[in-house]
């Protein structure tokens, strides 16, 4: 793969580069324009990873308890702050030889070879990343659900018909031409992440200290083998949770050159992460123990009863909602880029009809068919767990140690070989396992699903 025109530390790239710049394709050109500041970058990486999903941590907590919770937190946010630096370090290596890797399986293709970017790293990351948006779409109509129940407590409507509403939204917002375009929109989303972790914060908080709290039990529920798997489950969403899975596609959007602007929008996101995740996994899980539920969201109604003032749960979902259309948004670009790539022709204007009507078709099916699918699976929590073990694991928590080890090759007497050996190791028993326990929990809840469900 070729990149664009760089410098780096005052040195010319070689002519491969410059000459490749003319032979990107429609993706590369259109949807994945390297014109961002680090700032920018800071924004697209914090509504990549601080999304709503955050939401359901408390529930994790109540699977490891305090210790375990607290300490999976903690490692989490140290192995994919240096996955993600190592996984930049080596985009920008390959940058300064020549080789400018905008995409994540361009990336795998020239390190590991042709085979793993296609048949492993490609699809791995389409499905992941498809599978967000899809998660999303189900999320934003449940966030509206709840919002009607609320004003309309004995209510017909069937939560297929709030997906669809959501899924409305996404037809727009799909529209938005380029990952570079969402800057301003993720700045917005940055802030709600902040918003609504704040009022659920304050919600738990008051909650717990009210009479109106349950009773505080922090054992574990189940049996050992329930214990066990519900160990590794909530390890899988804590990965999904820090999961990112498009570091290269962000990277992308970097204006030349690009050294060290990566470091600098990670420092943005983390400080946002940190905020975020502790407050509100700590305080979920100490105000409702083990009750807490998959969205602790759910936990602020009794019977159908707000625990809060209900304008105060209104706004909450709303700030939510908001945010879950920029997630998606932004897990739509790898789509996009492929859809940009195998229907626009490169050589023709961005905004030519050639281009646009191909364009508008072919993003309103993809974001029709993520619609229909989150309608029809309103259990897909228990198959966002697998796409996280089977996915984000691999793609966040191996893939970055290896493609670093293998690029720089560390000596084997250093401590960066074995410690990035030993992760990569280790998360992959770990994606394995939870992925087991994932697939458990699908089959123990199959006597529950059925097709367009209103839960």
């Amino acid at each position: 793969m070729g990149g664009s025109a760089e410098v780096n530390d005052g040195i010319p790239p070689p002519p491969l580069a410059v000459a490749d710049e003319k032979e990107l394709d429609a993706g590369a050109q259109f949807v994945l324009k390297s014109r961002g500041s680090w700032i920018h970058c800071g924004y697209h990486l914090s509504t990549s990873i601080v999304a709503p999903t955050l939401l359901s941590l408390p529930f994790a907590f109540g699977s490891l308890g305090w210790t375990a919770g607290i300490l999976c937190l903690l490692i989490g946010a140290m192995v994919t702050f240096y996955s993600y630096t190592l996984l930049s370090q080596v985009l920008e290596h390959n940058a300064q030889l020549g080789h400018r890797h905008i995409r994540f399986r361009d990336m795998a293709n020239h390190i590991l070879g042709a085979r793993w970017g296609k048949y492993c790293v490609g699809p791995i990351q389409f499905v992941v990343c498809y599978g967000v948006v899809i998660g999303c779409i189900l999320l934003g109509g449940q966030c509206i659900k709840a919002i009607y129940l609320l004003s309309k407590p004995e209510g017909n409507n069937k939560l297929y018909e709030f997906v669809i509403m959501f899924g409305g939204l996404m037809l727009i917002l799909a529209q938005i031409p380029s990952f570079h375009s969402l800057r301003h929109v993720n700045l917005v989303s940055l802030l709600l992440s902040l918003t609504y972790s704040a009022c659920t914060t304050a919600a738990s908080i008051y909650i717990g200290t009210s009479s109106k709290g349950p009773r505080k039990d922090y054992s574990l529920n189940g049996n050992v083998e329930t214990q066990i798997f519900g160990t590794f489950n909530a390890m899988a969403i804590i990965a999904t949770t820090y999961g990112n899975g498009i570091i290269p596609e962000i990277q992308a959007t970097l204006a030349p050159p690009v050294k060290g602007k990566m470091f600098k929008g990670l420092c943005i996101c983390y400080a946002v992460v940190l905020t975020t995740f502790f407050s509100v996994s700590i305080s979920g899980y100490w105000a409702f123990g083990n009750l807490v539920q998959g969205l602790i969201l759910n936990n602020f109604l009794e019977d159908g009863k707000p625990l809060l003032p209900k304008w105060f749960i209104l706004m909450t979902n709303v700030f939510t909602i908001l945010q879950l259309s920029a997630v998606a948004v932004v897990y739509l670009q790898p789509t996009n880029e492929i859809l940009e790539r195998t229907f626009a022709d490169v050589k023709r204007g961005e905004f030519c009809a050639r281009n646009v009507v191909p364009r508008l078709i072919s993003r309103s099916l993809s974001v029709a068919v993520a619609t229909i699918i989150g309608a029809m699976l309103p259990f897909f929590g228990d198959i966002n767990a697998l796409i996280g073990a089977f996915g984000f694991m691999p793609l966040d928590f191996v893939l970055p140690f290896v493609l670093f080890n293998v690029t720089f090759k560390p000596s084997k007497r250093g401590v960066a070989f074995w410690v990035n050996t030993a992760i990569a190791v280790v998360f992959s028993v770990i994606g394995v396992v939870a992925s087991v326990a994932a697939v458990r929990q699908i089959i123990l809840d199959a006597k529950t699903y059925r097709l367009f469900a209103n839960v």
